[in-house]
């Protein structure tokens, strides 16, 4: 799930240090799209903190154990698709952004087995 924040870094202090999250990504992802990932103790969901105007989806996230099944299924569903193609990037897992019939932005990340 996305949680829009004004500032990353304050954002990230209040969620690691006074929340107890663990920090599981922070990368720049291209110039200007960083990508803040925190787990709440003993929570399976994690939290994105993105500013409002990024330009990665503020959205809700669901887990998924196949993201190429998962982009095909919606594909041949006629799902709105904002990724052509499921995206791949160093130290972040396969994802892809979708819309749900009411333009809900959703995106789906792979989670590995087990």
């Amino acid at each position: 799930m996305s949680v829009p924040v004004a500032d990353q870094d304050a954002a990230l202090r209040f969620y690691t240090e006074v929340l107890g999250c663990e920090l599981r990504t922070d990368t720049e992802l291209w110039p200007g799209a960083r990508l803040v990932e925190v787990v709440p103790p003993g929570s399976a969901v994690s939290l994105f903190l993105l500013p409002p105007d990024s330009e990665i989806p503020v959205a809700v996230r669901l887990g998924t154990t196949d993201a190429d099944a998962a982009h095909a299924r919606l594909r041949e569903a006629g799902a709105t698709l904002h990724n052509p193609e499921v995206l791949r990037w160093e130290g972040v897992p396969p994802m892809f952004a979708f819309a749900d019939p009411d333009g809900n932005g959703l995106v789906y990340l792979e989670e590995p087995v087990g």
